[in-house]
Parts: structure tokens; C-alpha cells; sequence
């Protein structure tokens, strides 16, 4: 194994700087935010704006690096981002910091597309499946250690967002100093909902409500944590032990998805989060372990979903047509991380907190009902591809589809 990762290490170095910036970034703004005393509304618009910038990058980062090339593209996306969060604490109002993070969102998506375009072309084709199980695992620790940066450092202070900034820019060293060609050409996507659709319904549908419920928890989840009174080391736990339990329960939900109808066992999993939704609205625990425990239930399950939608929507895609299908999924799962944010800080704003999980409530809710009226009306056998864990869909991009699709044929 290491001699396979050797030859791609720098990469991996410069994706954990991207990632730890990014993990920085990403809390550091809601928590700051409540300090200076920034509106629901307002620091849900950062994840929305987040989300516009990311379906952005994802789109039209292809057009970019076909003109100037992968080095400067890379490089470009990589100081706009580091400039976008130290902008952000020079200047602290809610405009600018929503046009900031639209602007980083851009950068961020576009920069990961070239890092994984990069290990998809110096990765042979018989251990580039490994690469991306090593990848995905990288990705994930470097994430949560930025976010986890909050228990050590001071939200009120400027050296959080100077340390992202530095890492930001850290990340374009690998490619930089990189002696190799240009890779391939990046995966183009657009987005097709009518062929989405006929692929399969189900995948579309529980995608979008995807995309709302867990876009509006991760960017939420933070402002929710402060606003009930937890501690700011709990908060930075409340945020980061989720995604930890998504990636553990992505072991048991795809060897379960792999033997049954992935539908079933998206109900399922769709249950566990409604129950979750459920324990926080009604319970309203105050204490940091209650939150903690629960925060981890709902992780575990809603991030573990995407990775479902997308096997079941590929079990149906033609022969060739997994990558556009998982890039158009993920242009849908978007447009719901646009909604879900918004919809989330407006009823946190207007009546209180735990208005966060009425929004994940009802997503919950129409996956589960939506998918088991397609179940009760098409029990059609289908022939499965082979379950791919993924990171948190708000760190994949098209081009991830290229590094999980070598996974699925090696």
C-alpha cells in the first residue's frame, strides 16, 4: 500500500490543507457570527451561499482549467479562497461575509476537482480504487481536525481565520512544485432532470430533501449549539461527531445496501434520522452528552444516505453513463443545499432553535414517503453496481465520480 501512495502523497497533502482549511472555514463563520450578533437568517444565507458557489465551481471549473491549465487554475482558486476568509474577518457584516463564502464555495469545489482530476491521472488504473478509499479517508480526518482547531483558538480573534488562510495556500504547494503533465481533461456536468428522472425517481427525489436536510444541519448545527448554551469545545464536537458517525455507518449501511433493495434500506436509514429529528424536537435536551449522542444518530444517518442514492441511481444508468448520472445527483443535491439552509435560519430566526429540525423533519419525512410508494408500485428486480463510501456529499464534486467509478470496476 504505500508504495502505491507514495507517488501521490503531495497530492494528499495538498487535499488535507484544502480540507483543514475548509473545516476551519466552514465553522468558524456561524460561531463568529453569533458573537457579533448576526441574525438566524443571516448565517443560514452563509450556507446557501456556500452552496451557490460550490454548483458553481462544479460547473464551470472545467472551463477554466481548459483555458489556463490545471497548475494556474489550481493556483488562482487557491489564493481566492484564502483571500475570501481572511477578507471575511476584516470585514464582519452579513453581506460580505455571504458573498465571501459564495466566493470560497467556488474556489473550494474547483480546487478539489483538480486535486482529484491529478490523482485519477498518476494513480495506475488497478490501485486507483485504493487511492480513493485513502483519499476519502484523508479528507475526513483533515476535515474534522479544522473544525476541531475551534476548541484550541479564540472565534472573537483574528488567527482561526488567518490559520485557514495559510492553509488555503498551503494547499497549492503540491501542485505547484508538481513535475508532471497536465492531467486528463475535468468531468463536464450539466444538469439533465428530466434523464435524472427517468433514471431513476427515487434517487432524484430523495437527493433534493438530501440536500436540504443535510446542508441545513451542517450549516446549522453550530448556530443551534450556541443558541440552546453549549460550551464552545461541545459545539466544535456537536459538528464534527457527526460526519465522524456517517463515515462509520457507511460500513454496515452498504453491505446491507449491496444484499437488499437500496430503497428499503434508505427507508431505513431516512427512519433513524426522522427518530433523531424527532428526540431533538421533543425532547430538548440541554446537557452536552444528550446533544452529543443524538448529534451522532443523526449523522449517522443522513450522512450516510448520499452514497445510497447515488448506488441505487447508478444500478439503473447505462453502460458509460454512472459519471454524468453521479454529477447530475450531485447538481441536484445542490440546489437542495441552496434551499435547505435558508429554509432552516429563517425558522430558527422567527420562532426558535429547534425550528432546525423541523426543516430536517419534514425532508425526512418525504424521502421515506416518497420512497415507499415507489417500492409499493415497482418491485421491479434491479442488478446492482457495487456500494462506493463517499465523504460528506458537501466535499464531493464530479470529478470524485471518476476516482469512486475505478473503485467500483478494480
Amino acid at each position: 500500500m504505500l508504495r502505491q501512495i507514495l507517488p501521490v502523497s503531495a497530492l494528499l497533502l495538498g487535499s488535507a490543507c484544502l480540507l483543514f482549511a475548509g473545516g476551519i472555514n466552514g465553522l468558524i463563520l456561524p460561531i463568529r457570527g453569533g458573537i457579533e450578533g448576526f441574525t438566524a437568517l443571516s448565517l443560514g444565507l452563509l450556507g446557501t451561499g456556500w452552496a451557490v458557489g460550490y454548483v458553481l465551481g462544479c460547473m464551470f471549473t472545467s472551463s477554466l482549467v481548459s483555458r489556463v491549465g490545471h497548475v494556474r487554475a489550481f493556483s488562482a482558486l487557491a489564493a481566492v479562497a484564502a483571500i475570501s476568509v481572511l477578507a471575511s474577518a476584516i470585514y464582519v457584516t452579513p453581506v460580505a461575509w455571504i458573498l465571501l463564502r459564495g466566493l470560497c464555495g467556488f474556489c473550494f469545489a474547483g480546487a478539489a476537482m483538480i486535486v482529484e482530476s491529478w490523482l485519477a491521472d498518476k494513480s495506475p488504473a488497478e490501485t486507483r480504487g485504493r487511492v480513493f478509499g485513502v483519499y476519502t479517508m484523508v479528507n475526513l480526518v483533515a476535515s474534522t481536525a479544522g473544525q476541531l482547531m475551534l476548541i484550541v483558538g479564540d472565534p472573537a480573534g483574528f488567527v482561526l481565520f488567518a490559520a485557514a488562510g495559510i492553509f488555503y495556500a498551503l494547499s497549492l504547494v503540491p501542485t505547484a512544485v508538481s513535475t508532471s503533465s497536465n492531467p486528463d481533461a475535468l468531468v463536464q456536468v450539466r444538469l439533465d432532470l428530466p434523464g435524472l428522472w427517468r433514471n431513476s425517481p427515487v434517487a432524484v427525489f430523495a437527493v433534493f430533501f438530501v440536500g436540504v436536510s443535510n446542508a441545513s444541519f451542517g450549516a446549522m448545527a453550530p448556530v443551534f449549539a450556541d443558541r440552546i448554551g453549549l460550551r464552545l469545545d461541545t459545539i466544535a464536537l456537536f459538528s464534527s461527531v457527526p460526519i465522524l458517525a456517517g463515515a462509520i455507518a457507511q460500513i454496515p449501511v452498504g453491505i446491507l445496501s449491496d444484499k437488499m433493495d437500496r430503497r428499503i434500506v434508505l427507508v431505513g436509514i431516512a427512519l433513524v434520522a426522522l427518530c433523531a429529528d424527532l428526540a431533538f424536537f421533543f425532547l430538548q435536551p440541554t446537557a452536552a452528552w444528550p446533544n452529543l449522542v443524538l448529534a451522532a444518530f443523526l449523522g449517522g444517518a443522513i450522512f450516510a444516505m448520499y452514497p445510497v442514492i447515488v448506488a441505487h441511481a447508478n444500478d439503473h444508468a447505462g453502460e458509460g453513463a454512472a459519471i454524468r448520472v453521479s454529477g447530475g445527483l450531485l447538481l441536484v443535491f445542490g440546489l437542495g443545499s441552496i434551499i435547505g439552509p435558508l429554509s432552516a435560519g429563517w425558522g430558527m430566526m422567527q420562532y426558535a432553535p429547534r425550528a432546525l429540525f423541523v426543516v430536517t423533519l419534514a425532508s425526512h419525512v418525504l424521502i421515506v414517503g416518497f420512497a415507499v410508494l415507489r417500492i409499493l408500485t415497482s418491485r421491479a428486480a434491479e442488478e446492482k453496481t457495487t456500494f462506493v463510501p463517499t465523504g460528506s456529499a458537501r466535499a464531493t464534486t464530479p470529478q470524485t465520480a471518476v476516482l469512486a467509478d475505478e473503485l467500483v470496476t478494480s
